[in-house]
């Protein structure tokens, strides 16, 4: 089994689970993107150790953003992210590791930003007045669409490479069927008269279809430069949290920006 292959199976049993967490919302949800964020920082935090991040003060970080989402919305969500900027420096001056500060606290800085901030927007979306359970659900199934249909477009027909330095694997093909699934998925899953017009339904799923497979070549592009093959082994042999939630992290916030763009939010 391949390991794109292999992320599929992982993700079509991990979906259920997450889309029972996003239908009850609130604690719930937040326990979910809080061991999603966290776990996740902790990954990051050992695949670039050698850039000497700080983990206590990305943990700190990771923290204060998911719970800002929790308790005060977006707003305080970023307050959470600007303190671990804080909090980095505060702990690289204490502390009696060498090493660049602006490395070291750039680092700290992107997994707070990435992971803890990209996971505090599932809460955010969720929620969205009225819709927030609907739009969470419909993003989900769609970049897990997007991710089967890229997969399987671009192993019967791909012939192009995507980005062959990041990720060989990846076609235009492939690119384009997942695409298309996953703006369709959307379009079916949202589009209502209450909620979102049929073109705002369509440019929703255009820009998670966009953001999706950006979010697993950044994260390919990570691993490549940190000469590694995966971010951890929690999942065995399917590696680690981030491996499977790469593309969640981009297109999750893009979803909530979208749809505060249409006045839903």
């Amino acid at each position: 089994m391949t390991n794109f292959l292999s992320r599929l199976v992982v993700g079509a049993a991990l979906l259920p689970v997450t889309l029972g967490l996003v239908w009850l919302g609130g604690w719930w949800l937040f326990a979910l993107a809080a061991v999603m964020a966290l776990v996740g920082c902790h990954e990051l935090c050992g695949v670039t150790r050698t850039l000497r991040p700080m983990p206590i003060a990305a943990y700190g970080g990771v923290a204060l953003t998911v719970v800002g989402a929790q308790l005060g919305g977006p707003q305080w969500a970023l307050g959470g992210v600007a303190a671990t900027i804080v909090l980095a420096f505060v702990v690289k001056g204490i502390s009696d590791t060498r090493g660049s500060v602006t490395v070291s606290v750039g680092t700290t800085l992107l997994g707070v930003t990435w992971v803890g901030l990209g996971a505090s927007f599932l809460i955010l979306l969720r929620d969205i007045p009225e819709h927030g359970r609907l739009a969470c659900f419909a993003v989900l199934l769609a970049i897990f669409a997007s991710d089967t249909f890229a997969y399987f477009g671009g192993r019967l027909l791909g012939r192009h490479k995507l980005a062959p330095i990041l990720s060989p694997g990846k076609t235009w093909e492939g690119l384009a069927f997942g695409i298309a699934a996953c703006v369709f998925v959307t379009w079916i899953a949202v589009y209502d008269r209450h909620f979102l017009s049929q073109a705002d339904a369509l440019l929703l799923g255009l820009a998670v279809a966009v953001a999706a497979p950006l979010g697993d070549l950044f994260e390919s592009g990570l691993k490549r430069d940190m000469q590694v093959k995966d971010t951890g082994k929690i999942l065995g042999g399917h590696g680690g949290v981030l491996d499977r939630v790469d593309s969640i992290l981009f297109a999750i916030p893009v979803a909530y920006y979208v749809v505060a763009a249409f006045g839903k939010a």
